[in-house]
């Protein structure tokens, strides 16, 4: 896919495509996604137009992490949830699925399979080499 294909989220953008906005800034749109996982599953991206989080500027990164914590609480309080999964990922192996910058809020609830992750934990290994490694690659 090229970085230039559209995608559901440029038509829902572009007024193409409804949607149950539930929140919107100059930067930001949060919306019902349509395959929820759980109820008051939420989709928030950006209004810039990026593939994957690296690629997002500094003003549309910091817009995400603004509104976040505000759409959490809304869908708690909203859902009755006392527990959610922030999801965010990047490229097909990642299991991304839409290739524009989106984040999931996902309500957990004591009764909902929803989202189920196993975590299959490795060791680390080589931290010393690998911390400087990350350190010195932060622009």
């Amino acid at each position: 896919m090229s970085e230039h294909d559209p995608t559901i989220f440029d038509a829902i953008l572009a007024g193409d495509i409804p949607c149950h906005r539930v929140y919107e800034d100059d930067h930001v749109l949060a919306f019902l996604d349509i395959n929820p996982l759980s109820r008051g599953h939420v989709l928030v991206i950006p209004k810039e137009r990026a593939r994957f989080m690296h690629e997002l500027s500094e003003e549309s990164a910091a817009a995400l992490g603004r509104v976040l914590p505000k759409l959490c609480k809304a869908v708690m309080a909203a859902t009755g949830c006392e527990h959610y999964n922030l999801l965010q990922n990047n490229g097909a192996p990642a299991h991304q699925a839409v290739f524009h910058v989106h984040v999931h809020i996902i309500p957990k609830f004591e009764d909902d399979s929803g989202l189920c992750i196993e975590w299959d934990s490795g060791s680390l290994e080589d931290s010393e080499h690998l911390t400087q490694a990350i350190r010195e690659a932060i622009t």
